[in-house]
């Protein structure tokens, strides 16, 4: 008897072939969910989101004594908290849906559908995220630390800000290529923890890297800018940065918008598109 009759029964990984296909069938499912609950389940992502930048702000805040490397690793496994969250949990965020795509390359998601789903995640995400800015804004937790968090958070926003188009969007495309293949990963996995290891590598990358997620600045930017209008707290500080670009026009226009587009072609283009020709191209059409 071989070691492999062992293994207990339908513990091992999916197949890539297998998770295509459970990626197309979760394609049609998203889809296919009513605007409530499409729209509620945005909103909680956008706060889970917004709850791993808390985290990794906070893990990060008064790190100047550290490599730059090792603060942005600190970082990114810290951040890692939002996306296990939206997975384990259950959640609709806006770069994971960008995988719709191979429902939508399948034909089995109208274009109208898909953009839909994208429209109502995203805005749904984006008010989540704000709203958990505002209410840390109004519990102060900025001040912690001396004013070390806050100072962190100013830093991280005003710096997002500063990107021009072309570099913004550079690095919002390979962000969601690798959430995407976080979350094409956990299409693999059997468990929990599975499904939480595959996680942890991808996204502590892309936050490590210094790269673009949309929903990650709905409320790393929008939280420094409420900070920003503390004034007493800005004057306080021993070394403020730059806020200078750090407006809500800058957020909306100069950011959200090449990230967003970024992310798309990242996640829906760069992941989606290639698994979905690799795996699934012609399979309706040979059933």
């Amino acid at each position: 008897m071989d070691a492999q009759s062992f293994t207990p029964a339908g513990l091992d990984a999916l197949p890539p072939v297998e998770m295509a296909r459970k990626a197309e069938t979760i394609g049609v499912a998203k889809a296919a969910m009513s605007p409530a609950n499409i729209f509620a389940l945005s909103v909680l992502a956008g706060a889970f989101i917004a709850l791993g930048a808390i985290f990794a702000t906070t893990a990060m805040a008064g790190g100047g004594d550290l490599p730059y490397g090792v603060v942005r690793l600190l970082g990114g496994l810290t951040f890692t908290l939002g996306l296990i969250l939206v997975v384990v949990a259950g959640a609709e965020l806006f770069t994971g849906n960008n995988l719709i795509v191979m429902a939508w390359a399948s034909r089995r998601v109208s274009t109208a559908r898909l953009l839909g789903n994208w429209a109502l995640v995203w805005t749904g995400n984006l008010v989540g995220a704000i709203a958990t800015a505002g209410l840390m804004y109004a519990g102060e937790q900025y001040t912690f630390g001396k004013g070390a968090v806050g100072t962190t958070a100013l830093t991280i926003a005003a710096a997002k800000t500063s990107l021009g188009w072309l570099q913004a969007f550079v690095l919002g495309v390979f962000c969601n290529a690798l959430v995407c293949l976080a979350v094409w990963l956990t299409y693999g996995a059997r468990t929990t923890t599975d499904k939480i290891l595959a996680i942890i590598g991808p996204i502590a990358a892309f936050v490590a890297a210094g790269f673009e997620h949309s929903v990650a600045n709905m409320y790393f930017i929008p939280i420094g800018l409420f900070i920003k209008t503390d004034d007493s707290f800005v004057a306080g500080l021993d070394k403020a940065p730059d806020l200078s670009n750090l407006t809500w026009g800058r957020f909306l226009v100069d950011n959200l918008v090449p990230v967003t587009l970024g992310n798309i072609v990242g996640g829906g283009v760069m992941v989606g598109l290639v698994y979905w020709f690799v795996y699934l191209r012609g399979s309706r059409a040979q059933a």
